[in-house]
């Protein structure tokens, strides 16, 4: 079952399904919003085969300008989704959560496509696609803050920083030693490996 009540951690074996409802999403999204973004990327651990999540569909949607964000509002609350009202310390960055009967499904966050959050999340993620035994690692540590932190989201969420920061740092450092400077159109991040 897709969704989690508000709040609490649990993460579930990984299901082909998570796909689906992202392409599922995507394609409403582009009907809603499509004006205002360049793309929608499938972030987040349901975006990574093999390792366990939270069943949340995490979104990001790339924004042609920083602020068209604010048109995006009325048509994402229309789908569902209502923005994320708690403390927030990232510049151009908003989050939209839709729940459905009582159970957070989806989030998308919406910002600066290119920008900053847009790179880092896109290189995290093609990094745990790609190195198997880092992606193990990290379900690994989720496994342990889910026990430890089951009704406390904040908590668990902030216990993992360090470890996406690292590997997120480890994902640029490969990339720009690539050559490349900007992510291709469409975004697609390819890294070459780092072995």
């Amino acid at each position: 079952m897709l969704g989690l009540p508000d709040g609490t951690v649990k993460l579930v074996p990984h299901s082909s399904e998570w796909q689906h409802h992202f392409e599922t999403e995507k394609a409403r999204l582009q009907e809603s919003i499509g004006a205002y973004v360049v793309d929608i990327q499938h972030i987040g651990s349901t975006a990574i085969p093999g390792i366990k999540a939270k069943p949340i569909i995490d979104m990001m949607a790339g924004l042609r300008k920083p602020d068209l964000w604010q048109a995006c509002v009325a048509p994402l609350r229309a789908m569902g989704y209502e923005p994320y009202t708690g403390p927030v310390d990232l510049p151009n960055w908003h989050l939209f959560i839709k729940n459905q009967n009582g159970r957070k499904t989806h989030h998308v966050h919406l910002v600066p496509w290119n920008g900053d959050f847009w790179t880092s999340r896109l290189l995290f993620r093609e990094y745990l696609l790609r190195h198997t035994e880092v992606a193990e690692k990290y379900e690994e540590l989720k496994l342990r803050l889910a026990e430890q932190y089951p009704n406390n989201r904040a908590a668990y969420t902030h216990d993992k920083g360090d470890f996406v920061r690292t590997i997120t740092e480890l994902a640029v450092y490969v990339y720009r030693r690539s050559g490349l400077e900007q992510l291709p159109l469409p975004t697609q991040v390819v890294l070459p490996r780092d072995d």
